[in-house]
């Protein structure tokens, strides 16, 4: 099974093999990585104990 690489669009192998997945590369998992480690992204808001149980 493939899916699209979260970083550059190809397509990446889901499969145990592949020990970057979701991605395609270590350079993409690093990338991925570095953009999180400068919070480039960031989790929209604090987590509340709810947001852990279902309804």
């Amino acid at each position: 099974m493939t899916k699209d690489c979260p970083q550059c669009k190809e397509q990446a192998s889901l499969s145990q093999s592949n020990k970057f997945r979701p991605f395609c590369s270590e350079r993409c998992k690093l990338i991925d990585l570095g953009t999180w480690a400068n919070e480039e992204k960031l989790i929209s808001r604090p987590l509340d104990a709810e947001d852990f149980y279902d309804d």
